[in-house]
């Protein structure tokens, strides 16, 4: 199966070395840490764009995942170099969707594609935000618009 999505130009290019505790007992990156990876790439992604996801916080504003898929190619192993490809797909209402390509920078073959969606919630409630404050709806206008 041949991988997919291709990553824009534009994608934000997270760089991690597989640490040990990166791993499985025979040396094979574990499943769960390709999704740690991927928050660590969307996280600093936000930064690049002097937007800090800390201050939505403290504005009573989470974004957690409804939604999660990965692909996997290959493995990854010990030792690896490699680079966590992220970008946000166009804007679908209230949803923000992102996709990651994984690549073995050595090699540069895609190990691991990744799409997450995430939805605003007030965090006082529990309840899916219908309209973002400010400053967050400023934020999310200005990196879409860095996107497109």
């Amino acid at each position: 199966m041949a991988p997919s999505p291709i990553a824009p130009l534009a994608a934000f290019a997270y760089a991690v070395r597989v640490q040990p505790h990166h791993t499985d007992y025979g040396g094979v990156v574990w499943h769960g840490t390709y999704i740690t990876w991927m928050e660590a790439a969307r996280i600093e992604y936000l930064r690049s764009h002097d937007i800090d996801f800390a201050q939505w916080v403290s504005c009573g504003v989470d974004l957690p995942v409804v939604d999660l898929s990965l692909q996997y190619y290959q493995p990854l192993r010990l030792g690896d170099e490699v680079v966590v490809l992220a970008w946000p797909q166009p804007r679908r209402g209230i949803r923000v969707v992102w996709q990651y390509q994984i690549q073995n920078q050595a090699t540069q073959a895609t190990c691991v594609t990744g799409l997450v969606t995430l939805v605003p919630v007030n965090t006082q409630q529990r309840k899916i935000l219908r309209q973002l404050p400010e400053p967050i709806k400023s934020d999310f206008d200005r990196l879409y618009a860095s996107v497109v």
